[in-house]
């Protein structure tokens, strides 16, 4: 597990991101949506980030820490490019605080929370405990377009399929399974780990009871 684990989750990611997007990507890529700039580089952005998660992870995985460090700019420019290219978005589609869904509402906390914890992610890049900690708690946060768009398209015209389950059980799932990770690699949760789990569930409080 230790070995694996950040190559295995983060293929996971990858393989949500593409479930949800499929559309997108191939079978109705003359969709409106595909030819919204905002949307496509937004998209870009993130496909890239999470290209490079898994690129990442596997250099961990065989010791080629050169390689890791090289490539890590890179993938603090994407970062950086799903921040900026994401608040456009908020910007442009604001309808007010009042009109938002539950989940639009969390989206506007954790984007900031994935933009914090990648920052802290590469000041903490000589220390690997906190690093890795950040980076990928913080790419748990924003999960809310893809999980909603994979349950959507993972269905198999169930009628008992529960999409709303689905993200719960995934998301949670997510999370707890860095709890495992903890265990099994320092026999403890790090507080990195349980405090991103306990904003994750603050920023659903509020959003929750602010409706």
């Amino acid at each position: 597990m230790k070995k694996n684990y950040f190559l295995a989750t983060s293929l996971v990611l990858l393989i949500l991101s593409i479930i949800g997007f499929s559309d997108n990507l191939f079978t109705n890529i003359c969709q409106k949506s595909n030819s919204d700039p905002k949307f496509v580089i937004h998209g870009l952005f993130w496909f890239v980030w999470f290209i490079i998660l898994v690129i990442q992870s596997n250099f961990i995985r065989k010791g080629d820490f050169k390689a890791h460090r090289k490539l890590g700019m890179l993938g603090m420019g994407a970062a950086i490019g799903v921040t900026l290219s994401t608040l456009y978005i908020f910007i442009e589609t604001y309808d007010g605080w009042d009109n938002m869904s539950d989940f639009v509402k969390a989206s506007r906390f954790f984007l900031p929370s994935f933009s914090i914890m990648v920052l802290l992610g590469y000041l903490n890049r000589n220390n690997p405990v906190r690093h890795k900690r950040y980076l990928y708690l913080g790419t748990l946060f924003p999960l809310i377009p893809i999980l909603d768009r994979a349950s959507g398209r993972i269905q198999f015209g169930l009628d008992l399929f529960n999409p709303d389950l689905f993200i719960i059980l995934v998301w949670n799932g997510l999370f707890i399974s860095f709890f495992v990770y903890d265990w099994v690699t320092l026999r403890r949760i790090h507080p990195i780990t349980y405090w991103s789990f306990l904003w994750f569930y603050l920023v659903w409080t509020i959003c929750i009871y602010t409706s």
